[in-house]
């Protein structure tokens, strides 16, 4: 029986590479690995217009689109991308000098409903104490004039103050004149370290990080992989056969990248960071599956309640679907 063609859009990491090489197959499956290293335009493409057969996406997009019945495609627990977040809040020091200061204040965001600024304004909210109700959002690309990208946006289910930016300047431009208080999302603004106001929140944001997982166990999860309906319907065995390829391609980096011999990565202590995420995380530190990541999963579904994308809390095993060893 020949095996079935799927197409698969997805950022070339180091987690994905064996499957893009054909290293590794997925059983049953010829793999076309579209690598596109623009995740907006894998999301957009994907949304607007179902282009992949299976891709990268958004996790808040995913579970926006599930919590309002417009799912063209349902998830695999694969995270192919996680970031923490501390270092992602960048100010105009005249204005804030600490995080009680972003209360009140206009903060520019590429996307209000991205997974990223979800996870910053949970952070805000939880750890921070900050009201967010009180602060105004630009919204628009943060190193160029106008939109981030193409979006297709579930309504917000309550009012947020959200000003698109029309200014003809990027967000960057717009927190170095000081327009803007702050930036947070999912990319840095160029005037970091080019213009002296533009700084961090939090300079020590690596050490902050590790004490927030430490404490909650959370590791912000930004894309997961979808498998449009039909596909997936029509084929059910792809889902298993996918996440298990994927768990393969991911132990297969992870093995190439702690051998001693030679450096796989252009980080000069990688040795010694490696050491240093064994023990903050025990071992593997990008699980894939539901029970290591609930608590990402949970503290991304009630950030999203909170912060009016979703209407009630959903159980985390309904987002995706079961695959079998």
């Amino acid at each position: 029986m020949p095996s079935l063609p799927i197409t698969f859009a997805c950022g070339l990491y180091d987690r994905m590479l064996a499957l893009q090489t054909g290293d590794i197959k997925p059983d049953g499956i010829d793999l076309n690995f579209l690598a596109i290293d623009n995740p907006r335009e894998i999301f957009d493409r994907m949304s607007n217009r179902l282009e992949f057969d299976a891709c990268e996406m958004s996790s808040s997009e995913f579970v926006s689109r599930y919590a309002a019945k417009k799912l063209p495609f349902v998830a695999l627990p694969v995270f192919a991308s996680r970031v923490f977040r501390h270092g992602f809040i960048v100010v105009n020091r005249k204005f804030v000098t600490s995080a009680k200061d972003l209360a009140g204040k206009r903060i520019g965001v590429p996307l209000y409903t991205q997974t990223a600024a979800i996870f910053v304004r949970g952070l805000m909210q939880h750890d921070l104490g900050i009201d967010l109700s009180t602060i105004e959002w630009v919204q628009g690309a943060v190193n160029e004039p106008g939109a981030y990208g193409n979006p297709s946006v579930m309504p917000l289910l309550k009012p947020v103050k959200i000003t698109p930016n029309q200014s003809g300047k990027s967000l960057s431009d717009l927190l170095a004149a000081g327009e803007i208080s702050a930036i947070i999302g999912s990319n840095l603004p160029r005037t970091l370290n080019r213009h002296p106001d533009v700084v961090r929140l939090f300079p020590d944001y690596r050490a902050r990080e590790k004490d927030y997982f430490r404490r909650t166990g959370i590791f912000p999860i930004m894309h997961l992989v979808v498998i449009r309906n039909d596909i997936y319907e029509r084929h059910p065995f792809v889902a298993t056969s996918l996440y298990n390829a994927f768990c393969a391609a991911k132990d297969s980096a992870r093995e190439k990248m702690r051998f001693p011999g030679t450096l796989r990565y252009m980080l000069p202590w990688l040795p010694d960071d490696i050491e240093e995420i064994d023990d903050l995380f025990g071992g593997d530190c990008w699980p894939y599956g539901i029970e290591p990541n609930r608590p990402t999963l949970e503290a991304l579904v009630t950030y999203m309640v909170e912060q009016g994308l979703i209407p009630q809390p959903i159980p985390i095993h309904k987002l995706f679907v079961p695959t079998f060893g």
